[in-house]
């Protein structure tokens, strides 16, 4: 069980409306949790996080009712809210399901994408490439993340949409974490130019193989991060 560490960094919150302010708690957790600040396992501790934070015990508590409805957060009775940790299952289910699901809007979005749509994707993969050049991976992460939302958009299907946002937010951390490794990093920035290429050609066969791909690429890294997390925790090789 892990603690929330000392160096953990978040903004406070500015001033908001209370009935706003529990949202704006629950995505400033779950960005800590995506970039590992607050990893899996961890208890989350009111009064630390209260401090860290600004923010009183109620807005807290909601939050953690949101990441909880989420599939990011545990509350047990009279034992406060622990970071999910994913089994290794649950890791190759959510990427096998997410996988199908990006490949399916990557396909959708070479039909139905705007001209407008598609410039806005390259723009970002620019912005990407440059993140990645200065090997800056919370704002890499960001523009990928954004990639992804755009594509998913492009796509038109409002249901794909809901499916994806809902497992998406699962495994943020681990669709982070894959990128530091440098190797895979640089694979993973080959693979959304050729994303790009694809979408501009609207070729759907190529996009949603790419993709396909590109899933499964980061759902071996995860579990591989996981093995070696599990090694290093009990001292073996």
């Amino acid at each position: 069980m892990s603690a929330i560490p000392a160096s953990a960094a978040a903004t406070r919150p500015a001033t908001t409306d209370s009935r706003t302010l529990p949202s704006t708690v629950a995505a400033q957790l779950r960005q800590m949790i995506t970039e590992g600040q607050l990893a899996p396992g961890t208890r989350l501790n009111e009064r630390e996080l209260c401090d860290l934070l600004g923010v009183s015990r109620t807005p807290l508590r909601e939050a953690f009712r949101l990441l909880a409805a989420q599939g990011l957060v545990h509350i047990q009775p009279n034992r406060g809210a622990q970071v999910i940790a994913m089994s290794e299952q649950d890791i190759r289910e959510s990427f096998e399901v997410i996988g199908a699901l990006e490949a399916l809007a990557g396909k959708a979005a070479c039909e139905r994408a705007t001209d407008a749509e598609i410039a806005e994707i390259r723009a970002l993969t620019f912005e990407m490439m440059a993140s990645h050049a200065r090997q800056d991976l919370p704002a890499y992460y960001k523009a990928n993340s954004g990639i992804h939302n755009l594509l998913k958009q492009a796509s038109h299907n409002a249901l794909l949409g809901q499916l994806y946002d809902t497992l998406n937010l699962r495994i943020q951390n681990l669709r982070f974490h894959s990128n530091e490794n440098r190797e895979k990093w640089d694979q993973a920035m080959r693979e959304h130019i050729d994303m790009v290429e694809a979408l501009t050609a609207r070729d759907g066969v190529r996009l949603a193989a790419i993709m396909h791909a590109h899933l499964q690429r980061k759902c071996t890294a995860a579990i591989a991060a996981m093995h070696a997390q599990a090694a290093l925790a009990t001292g073996t090789n």
